[in-house]
């Protein structure tokens, strides 16, 4: 068995006008996230871990910004071709721990529907989903409501040869 960990990370600003999606989820706020997809910064650092932990580039890479294709796209989709190409790779996912931080909105409702999607997308148990919520005491632009970041380790296995 060949085990390979990946992290990621996103980061977003609010924008007014905008659903809040994270994991997902279209989460009640007076703001969502500005980007050219949906801006899910929750499955965006997933996905990036994922490809880190395959070895297999960025989100970026994959998914530019620049390509019309992805404008306002649901991040569910990044997430699903993503874990199709690492099945390609004859991977498989161990787990998932993720990190909001974000001042607001609480977080704390939203994650068991979190923890579903990203199961389901990803055909494993919920069980090998964890998400989690922390602020930053209220400090830089987090602190100021400015955006939110979210982080995200992702384990690979891998059958070897």
């Amino acid at each position: 068995m060949d085990t390979r960990v990946g992290f990621g990370f996103d980061v977003h600003e609010f924008a007014v006008g905008r659903p809040l999606i994270l994991g997902g989820v279209t989460i009640p706020h007076e703001a969502g996230l500005l980007g050219h997809s949906d801006a899910d910064a929750v499955l965006h650092a997933i996905v990036d871990a994922m490809l880190g932990a395959a070895g297999l580039g960025d989100i970026g890479g994959h998914f530019p910004d620049t390509d019309p294709e992805h404008k306002d796209k649901d991040s569910r989709m990044f997430l699903t071709s993503v874990y199709r190409t690492i099945r390609e790779h004859k991977f498989s996912i161990a787990n998932i721990d993720v990190t909001i931080v974000t001042q607001a909105p609480r977080i704390r409702p939203h994650i068991e529907q979190m923890k579903n999607n990203i199961a389901t997308d990803l055909e494993i148990d919920p069980s090998r989903v964890n998400i989690k919520a922390t602020t930053t005491e209220h400090l830089g632009f987090i602190g100021r409501k400015e955006g939110l970041a979210a982080c995200a380790v992702v384990t690979l296995n891998s059958a070897t040869d």
